[in-house]
């Protein structure tokens, strides 16, 4: 077994997938946008907080019920990591396809799946709601992370480097559209920006989920 935490070429593999799928306008992103414009850039950031902080949950759960899948079930965990191959590649093609239908994206002012930005209530507990009950997180943790988890090392160093990498990441790209704001939201109305950034998004998964099978 090697003296390593995490496989090198996994996590490579990782941070690229994770690169994508932070920068990816999602839930969290678009609440991040919202925040900024209803509230100010400072709340944004607290909003931002408050996700990250239900990411650790995430996390935390994660330590607990994928420990005891990989020592309980190894060859179950290798079938559920194929199918998190097969999801990635499907975000890919998903992506492909918007990017050939140049398909109009979501309003950031209501964004289909976030809490409602509210005047009267905290940031931070809007934020954590979010990232709590987002689809996107669920699906992360029960479809993409297992393909990337080594069943020769010990779980939870894996899962802190992991951690460290989706925490890090997701800070900076929500930071980021919760800074940016109006300015994003405008330019990926642009139909010729949306296709290359749709097409960019895709190319990258769909090697992301060919190297996943490469490796398990």
């Amino acid at each position: 077994m090697s003296a390593l935490p995490v496989d090198p070429h996994l996590y490579s593999t990782f941070l690229g997938v994770m690169v994508v799928m932070a920068i990816t306008p999602g839930p969290a992103n678009l609440f991040a946008v919202a925040t900024g414009v209803a509230k100010g850039r400072a709340s944004a950031l607290v909003g931002v907080v408050g996700m990250n902080c239900a990411t650790l949950v995430w996390f935390a759960a994660a330590a607990l019920g994928l420990g005891a899948l990989v020592k309980a079930f190894p060859d179950a965990f290798h079938l559920i990591a194929i199918g998190g191959a097969l999801y990635v590649a499907w975000l890919g093609v998903k992506a492909l396809h918007g990017a050939v239908q140049n398909t109009a994206p979501t309003d950031p002012q209501q964004p289909d799946h976030a809490v409602a930005v509210r005047k009267g209530r905290s940031a931070f507990i809007d934020g954590f709601a979010v990232q709590i009950a987002n689809p996107k997180a669920i699906l992360f943790f029960t479809a993409v992370l297992p393909p990337f988890l080594d069943v020769d090392r010990p779980v939870a160093p894996q899962l802190a480097l992991f951690a460290l990498a989706v925490i890090g990441m997701d800070m900076m790209s929500m930071s980021a559209y919760a800074l940016s704001g109006a300015a994003l939201s405008q330019r990926m109305q642009q139909p010729r920006f949306r296709r290359g950034f749709g097409l960019f998004v895709g190319v990258l998964l769909l090697t992301a989920a060919v190297l996943i099978v490469l490796r398990l």
